[in-house]
């Protein structure tokens, strides 16, 4: 089996890999008859040297390689075909802009494994960034409410070399007594949760962060079940919320007429109530300053994310009276925190922590005949056809939908 870590060619550049060196040299120990090729790049955070000081094999072509392994969509015309493909390829909410990507696919006779949609026997996602996601949306947040507050100014986290130096920065400012609230349980809530943690924000309960003042910094982590209930009142438990979200209301206002900073981890379900809506935002007892919003999604259940921000240009105002963007320094402006990408700010530890995840769980299924089902639950395509787990997708591409 040959395997090939290839060049990321979208557009704005991906520093990120999916195996870096250390993790290539692991593949190759535990399965000895596999080949490994990197295709030369000029922008990844791991140059050409670092994988050819461990005798690994750099190369300008990789298309003999069986399986090609990326990061973000491939261009189409670098697609070749009849491989097998990783990467992830946006495509499995539909979303129209590579509506052409998926098609293209289908007609090389690619195989198509999504990260996305490599999960376990309980549906569980394997692999993924949102760790770190929520470690750079959380340092973000604080570095927005530095600027907002005028009371700190934290350097860029993509200008830092990695975590252990972004936690040092941080160790370096004195937050003011203010309240947060961090939803989201996942790996991108852990993240940012061991931000909140590592600045030594103490954390309280639900009936303490409501009722409470506090001399000092605070937060508390809600699951969705701490922000929304039964229309009907009644008390299913969360399995219920998920399969139907829209027997739900959100209480989420009785948090922000209290909190002063939102960090949003959560992963939010097509159909669940918005945690606050424009009309909300308006209310004299409003009182966030600062969203960090890690999960992004626009004109969506945060009402003041109204497009995604930029690693250059991370922060936005959002003005709840008009509802238009203004400058976050306004006094009536909520200052917006949106990027969409933040795991490539910190490209080197993102990488290291994907590549370790995805030699333990994800290639073994190459050599154990795919014992857990890994590679069958998450192939897309094969044969030139959606496989049919994934056969959903296709009114989506007839361009029906």
């Amino acid at each position: 089996m040959k395997f090939a870590v290839i060049q990321e060619r979208k557009s704005p550049p991906d520093r990120r890999v999916v195996l870096d060196p250390m993790s290539c040299l692991k593949l190759l120990s535990n399965f000895p008859s596999a080949e490994l090729m990197i295709e030369t790049s000029p922008i990844r955070v791991f140059s050409d040297v670092d994988y050819l000081k461990l005798d690994l094999k750099v190369a300008e072509n990789v298309s003999d390689a069986d399986v090609l392994i990326g990061v973000k969509e491939v261009p189409i015309e670098a697609l070749i075909p009849n491989k097998s493909y990783f990467f992830f390829s946006h495509t499995i909410k539909k979303q129209p802009y590579n509506r052409d990507l998926l098609r293209a696919i289908l007609d090389k006779n690619i195989t198509l494994y999504d990260h996305e949609t490599l999960i376990d026997e309980n549906n569980q996602r394997l692999i993924g960034f949102g760790y770190y996601a929520g470690v750079v949306g959380a340092y973000n947040g604080m570095r927005t409410l530095g600027l907002k507050e005028h009371s700190f100014d934290l350097p860029k986290a993509y200008t830092l070399n990695g975590l252990k130096e972004l936690k040092s920065e941080l160790d370096a400012i004195s937050l003011p007594n203010i309240k947060i609230i961090l939803t989201g349980t996942g790996r991108v809530g852990q993240g940012a949760k061991e931000i909140l943690d590592h600045l030594k924000i103490k954390q309280v309960s639900i009936e303490e962060f409501l009722s409470k003042n506090f001399n000092e910094a605070v937060y508390v982590q809600l699951d969705v079940l701490d922000y929304c209930e039964r229309i009907d009142g009644k008390q299913l438990g969360k399995l219920d919320f998920f399969q139907h979200p829209e027997a739900y209301r959100s209480t989420f206002d009785r948090f922000t007429s209290v909190a002063d900073m939102f960090v949003a981890g959560h992963f939010y379900g097509k159909g669940a109530p918005a945690f606050f809506t424009r009309e909300q935002a308006k209310a004299a007892s409003f009182n966030l300053k600062v969203v960090a919003d890690i999960s992004c999604d626009i004109d969506g259940p945060v009402a003041c994310t109204i497009r995604p921000s930029t690693i250059e240009n991370p922060i936005y105002g959002y003005d709840p009276l008009s509802e238009t963007e203004v400058d976050y320094m306004k006094s009536n402006a909520i200052a917006v925190m949106a990027v969409d990408n933040l795991p490539c700010e910190l490209p080197k530890d993102a990488s290291e922590g994907f590549g370790n995840t995805f030699v333990k769980e994800i290639i073994p299924a190459f050599f154990n005949n795919d014992v857990n089902g890994i590679l069958e639950r998450s192939r897309m395509t094969k044969n030139g056809q959606l496989t049919p787990a994934f056969s959903y997708l296709q009114a989506y591409l007839d361009g029906t939908e």
